[in-house]
């Protein structure tokens, strides 16, 4: 009964489903449990993620100290691409014009002053030389014969001051006018500024100008009876002449520098953020000036042959070579500030400062 009651058990189970005897049977997957039901009424907002922390606005160098290093190189290679792209060598040439065409106005001037407060005739005479040196012997002996003549007479001198200054302003006005075109050129924007207000401001800066360039000769010709006189009324003597004749450079130097910051403010159609008395670009350039002066007066006394060349005008050549470098060394000292104002805006955030400069102008031009 029980082998019976095995077997119907087996048959039973094969009935059911029962696997085999023996067979291993996984156990029955446990059931999962039953999502909970979502919460009454409306949903919670998600959480506001954290804010980043804001990132200070850039602010421009105030100077040049305060550009990275790196960008003092580039700075200096756009400089130097900006100088060849501007044209800053046509440019030169013609201010160098325009300096020789000021230039006899400001000696009529300059020789007048002489004439009323100088010594006549050693001082005069210093004057005269710097003109044959510079000039064709036959205008040279023109001026001497003119100046001089109208030098002795100390009413003359002062009828000639006032008219040798009015007409070196208006001559000397070509320079000034040259020199905004050329720093327009320079910064890459139309000249704005109407007739009416541009003429007096040549004038003005011209007049200004004038006054520098004589205090500059005067202090070349006039220096040692100057000092002497004035050394001999406070009782220093001769003392005072040699103190005078190593301050004089300083002083020269830096009516120079005010004469450069004067022209490079009111030069281009642009506002400055402010007046600078000296600028990286005017340091340099007055640097280059130096440099260029002292290794062009070697080249022409030891290698050049201007006089076999020119002749009589060898003076004249040297002359014009030397005003040319003059006038490259002041257009590069704007180039390179203008390129270091680029590089204050790129530093600064102004991305769009690579293709234009993010100066307002003085007088926008007229469409």
């Amino acid at each position: 009964m029980a082998r019976t009651g095995r077997r119907s058990g087996g048959l039973i189970g094969r009935l059911r489903g029962d696997p085999p005897r023996g067979e291993r049977t996984a156990p029955p997957p446990a059931a999962e449990p039953a999502p909970e039901p979502p919460p009454e009424g409306p949903a919670p907002a998600p959480a506001a993620p954290t804010p980043a922390p804001e990132r200070a606005a850039a602010e421009p160098p105030e100077g040049p100290t305060d550009i990275e290093p790196r960008g003092w190189l580039a700075t200096l290679k756009r400089a130097a691409k900006g100088f060849r792209e501007d044209g800053l060598q046509d440019w030169a040439a013609a201010l160098t014009y325009y300096s020789v065409l000021s230039l006899f106005p400001l000696l009529i001037v300059f020789v007048a002053l002489i004439g009323v407060f100088g010594e006549y005739p050693r001082t005069v005479n210093s004057m005269l030389d710097i003109v044959r040196q510079i000039a064709p012997g036959s205008t040279a002996d023109t001026l001497e014969s003119s100046l001089s003549g109208v030098v002795r007479n100390k009413g003359g001198a002062g009828a000639l001051l006032g008219i040798g200054l009015l007409t070196a302003l208006w001559s000397a006005s070509g320079y000034i006018g040259a020199f905004m075109r050329a720093a327009n050129a320079v910064y890459d924007v139309e000249e704005g500024r109407p007739f009416w207000k541009l003429r007096p401001l040549q004038l003005a800066v011209t007049a200004v100008m004038v006054v520098l360039i004589a205090l500059l000769a005067i202090g070349f010709v006039l220096s040692g009876s100057v000092a002497k006189s004035l050394g001999d009324t406070i009782g220093l003597g001769d003392s005072a002449v040699t103190v005078w004749n190593i301050a004089k450079w300083p002083v020269m130097l830096l009516i120079a520098v005010v004469m450069i910051a004067l022209l490079t403010y009111v030069g281009p159609n642009v506002k400055h953020p402010r007046f600078r008395w000296i600028t990286p670009g005017a340091a340099v350039g007055i640097g280059i000036l130096i440099l260029a002066s002292l290794g062009f007066a070697f080249y022409a006394a030891n290698l050049g042959s201007y006089n076999a060349t020119y002749g009589a005008l060898g003076g004249v050549i040297v002359f014009l070579i030397w005003l040319w470098i003059a006038n490259l060394a002041l257009l590069f000292g704007v180039e390179l500030d203008v390129e270091l104002e680029r590089q204050r805006e790129l530093e600064s955030g102004q991305p769009e400062a690579a293709r234009e400069l993010q100066l307002e102008p003085r007088d926008a031009p007229e469409q």
